[in-house]
């Protein structure tokens, strides 16, 4: 007899192949949830513009990871993991939003596997329309289109669990890997997001400022002190006006010569990790004068993260 539940996490996605790149521009910048215009012919146009004038320069960002995004390894990897530990009576699967896997082709696999009960758990950290709501929208709408019978049970938050934030913590104590704390500044580095979106009700900055504000408390109790402690915004795109204050802005005012950043916002580590942390922020730190700029790894395939989602699974049930 086969499994009857089933736990599914969802992302954004990111290519599998440098061929993919303009697929997941495109399904990104189609999304209402991302350019949020009633028109959908002005979004489909803006969109394609946008698709158009950013294919080749991500195409070659993903050159330089290897052709496709870590994304997808990791995740297929956490997977494995969850699987192995939740066992024979859980069937555990992955659905990206932008790239394959899609949902469709999830569901299909729910559907011969005679899945009565499926947890949803998006693998973002903090909820924001954008990310959260745009993954359960988009599963939860290819799956009633199925007519399926399964009961959905979905979250969309974690980010004040005490496990994940406590594997965090060992990233962060990873990257600094016995130095002192004190010569070292930590930022937190969340993805920024246009403030007309938060303005118009996104909780996601909310989330953000008490995250760091957990963590921050974590960090006193265990002893862990930083030179100090900030929050950032990376990935801004475009003339409207983002949250603040901006990476760049934020890595000026650091006095100290060290700093140790980690991605507040992403649990899998991704091209805005890899790449934009770890190769394009690193040149601006370097040009700044810092002797020492570290990333931190994302909770990935970590023990940790999969204590996580097996926490999160039967608290859901």
């Amino acid at each position: 007899m086969g499994a009857k539940e089933a736990v599914v996490l969802l992302n954004m996605g990111g290519p599998n192949n440098l061929e993919e790149v303009e697929v997941f521009l495109k399904n990104m910048f189609n999304d209402k949830n991302i350019l949020t215009m009633k028109s959908t012919l002005l979004r489909k146009f803006v969109g394609g513009m946008i698709t158009f004038m950013r294919t080749e320069s991500s195409q070659e960002i993903y050159k330089e990871l290897g052709g496709k995004s870590p994304l997808v390894g990791h995740t297929k990897n956490l997977v494995a993991k969850l699987q192995e530990r939740l066992g024979e009576e859980v069937y555990v699967d992955f659905a990206m939003r932008y790239t394959p896997p899609f949902a469709d082709k999830v569901i299909s696999r729910l559907e011969e596997k005679q899945i009565e009960k499926i947890y949803l758990i998006p693998l973002y950290p903090q909820y924001s329309t954008t990310t959260t709501k745009s993954s359960l929208e988009d599963f939860e709408q290819h799956y009633h289109n199925t007519q399926g019978n399964a009961v959905l049970v979905e979250i969309k938050h974690f980010f004040e669990n005490e496990t994940y934030n406590r594997t965090i913590l060992e990233k962060i104590k990873e990257c600094v890997d016995g130095d002192d704390y004190r010569d070292f500044d930590l930022i937190f580095s969340a993805h920024g997001l246009p403030k007309k979106i938060v303005q118009n009700g996104d909780v996601y900055e909310k989330h953000i400022n008490r995250h760091v504000l957990l963590l921050r408390e974590m960090m006193e109790q265990e002893n862990i002190n930083f030179h100090e402690v900030h929050l950032a915004y990376q990935s801004k795109v475009g003339p409207m006006e983002w949250l603040s204050p901006s990476l760049e802005d934020k890595l000026k005012t650091v006095r100290n010569r060290g700093v140790v950043v980690f991605p507040l916002a992403f649990t899998i580590d991704n091209s805005e990790t890899d790449y934009e942390l770890d190769v394009e922020y690193r040149e601006i730190a370097e040009e700044l004068g810092f002797k020492e700029y570290r990333v931190a790894k994302c909770p990935n395939d970590s023990d940790g993260f999969v204590d996580t989602l097996e926490e999160l699974y039967h608290k859901m049930r």
